[in-house]
């Protein structure tokens, strides 16, 4: 209880789902060895003030 749902947009979300799509052929055109970078790509990005996990939920 007490759980806040926000409503995203349909453009946000095909929005985000470009940018994901865009950075895996990034990655597949230009692999990088570090893990690190590939560790930036599961973090979670700010829309609006909110914390959005990479599958599009937002996190608490």
């Amino acid at each position: 209880m007490g759980e806040v749902i926000q409503f995203i947009p349909k453009a946000e979300r095909e929005r985000l789902r470009l940018i994901r799509e865009a950075r895996a052929n990034y990655e597949s055109v230009f692999p990088s060895g570090d893990s690190a970078n590939r560790q930036l790509d599961n973090a979670p990005i700010v829309i609006n003030g909110t914390w959005i996990h990479q599958g599009g939920e937002p996190l608490s």
